[in-house]
């Protein structure tokens, strides 16, 4: 039975007294919601079995439609629900409307362009809902802004003879950024620059600006690069305390730590990645373990992934710049690293001919791929060989060459894997990845698509494998 149905026509002598107290508030404060313990408390009833009795005068009022219920159970008196400002995320449009989105509200929140106050794409704002139209979606005016989304813009400066303006880059900025003379720098007509918001006075069609670092020209790479960096915060350099805290962190491998892992320094281990890596932060190992009767030949696989929670502890400037930065960013010629370089391309990357420290998974399996038993701990390892996904792929097609033996062995598991999990339902996604060629100024000389082939998938089956194990713990 719905509470509506529950409370219905009441004759209970009590619960109409009730009913004119609560009406007499509601009327004192017309078009406000309060629900019915505010209710309860305004009109005396707080106590006891009294705030039952509320609620059924309440439901019986709105049944009778001497009130209103509006959202969440709250109530007030008569007609439209009043106005509610609430805060949500603006989505400004290319073509200068916007759209509010808030857990608030079920549907997205429509603002026209001249009711965005001084609101950016990305702001958090706060909205007040508009009279709600038939069968309409809901619609608002900002009120303020609660945060702005962008510090710093980047877009290209556009200098007269009394002021100048920036025309952002990203199109969902609807209004350029007035830049005064005096906060130009060293900025000159048609320059990409990156502008930092100083104010936007009441009244004012546009932002004020000061000119906080000059790129170049539209079109030259570093220009264009450097921009990128700047439009997505992407940080070019490390803070000096994270880079001396680095610098002062040793690769060595003591016998104390090694006591407290498992060593597998003496049992083949090789990693495989692009051509062009620069870290290697993952490695297979292959050793044969017994004959089994049952089962065949028995193998240990070690999946080993880089320990870097030994090197980054918690609450340092290390791990603090690192949570902030959340994970390295790939570009076209470079990389935006999480960590600084001594970490993520020496200490922490995987070099062959040196012990590593590592976290790992490790499989006793069966040929056909088959677990038998799983191993998870801190590890130290040794790295054999570095291979590239041409490299085993040219093991693979042709059988021969270093290891040739453990990478088919590991190349037959991953396909019997591969075939298991995609008849289980896994999904399967077949995107081309687009790969340029530089030159030494990083200018592009030709664009290929990177092909999926045996090789790669070794390496995904034998990931998503030690990542299931460890999810299932």
């Amino acid at each position: 039975m719905s509470k509506k149905n529950k409370h219905k026509n009441n004759p209970d002598k009590a619960i109409f007294a009730l009913s004119q107290h609560i009406f007499d508030f509601l009327s004192e404060h017309r078009g406000k919601q309060f629900n019915h313990k505010q209710i309860a408390s305004a009109v005396g009833a707080n106590h006891g079995n009294n705030k039952n009795l509320v609620l059924e005068a309440l439901y019986n009022m709105v049944d009778t439609g001497k009130i209103m219920e509006g959202q969440k159970g709250k109530f007030y008196l008569e007609g439209q629900p009043p106005s509610i400002e609430i805060e949500g995320r603006i989505q400004v449009t290319q073509r200068g409307f916007a759209f509010v989105m808030t857990e608030q509200v079920k549907e997205d929140i429509f603002i026209e362009r001249n009711n965005l106050l001084n609101a950016l794409d990305g702001d958090t704002v706060a909205v007040k809902l508009k009279k709600k139209r038939s069968g309409g979606k809901p619609e608002g005016v900002v009120t303020g802004v609660v945060h702005r989304a962008h510090e710093t813009l980047v877009g290209i400066v556009e200098i007269n003879k009394k002021f100048a303006f920036v025309r952002p880059s990203n199109q969902r900025i609807h209004v350029d950024i007035y830049v005064p003379l005096e906060h130009l720098g060293q900025a000159k007509n048609g320059d990409k620059v990156l502008v930092r918001l100083t104010d936007w006075p009441v009244g004012a069609q546009s932002p004020f600006g000061r000119i906080v670092e000059v790129f170049g020209k539209p079109g030259t790479h570093k220009a264009e690069m450097h921009a990128i960096m700047a439009e997505f915060n992407l940080p070019v350099k490390f803070p000096k305390e994270v880079e001396d805290f680095a610098n002062k962190l040793t690769d060595n491998i003591t016998p104390a730590e090694i006591a407290k892992r498992r060593d597998f320094r003496d049992t083949l281990t090789f990693t495989i990645d692009p051509y062009d890596a620069k870290d290697f932060d993952d490695a297979l190992s292959v050793k044969f373990l017994r004959d089994d009767k049952e089962h065949g030949k028995i193998w240990e696989i070690g999946v080993h992934i880089a320990d870097v929670s030994y090197y980054v502890k918690p609450h340092t400037v290390l791990d603090k710049d690192a949570f902030e930065r959340a994970t390295s960013v790939y570009l076209v010629d470079r990389v935006v690293p999480m960590l600084p370089e001594i970490l993520s391309n020496q200490i922490c990357s995987l070099r062959p001919h040196e012990d590593k420290f590592t976290y790992s998974v490790v499989f006793d399996m069966t040929e056909d791929a088959r677990i038998l038993h799983t191993w998870y701990g801190r590890t130290v390892i040794h790295s054999d060989k570095r291979f590239t996904y041409e490299e085993a792929q040219e093991i693979i097609e042709t059988g021969t060459g270093n290891h040739h033996q453990e990478v088919l062995l590991l190349d037959k598991m991953a396909k019997i894997m591969r075939k298991a999990r995609l008849k289980q339902g896994a999904l399967e996604l077949h995107s081309q990845e687009v790969k340029f060629k530089l030159d030494e100024n990083g200018k592009p000389l030709g664009v290929f698509m990177k092909v999926q082939k045996d090789s790669n998938r070794l390496i995904e089956e034998f990931m998503l494998l030690a990542n299931k194990a460890v999810a299932s713990l």
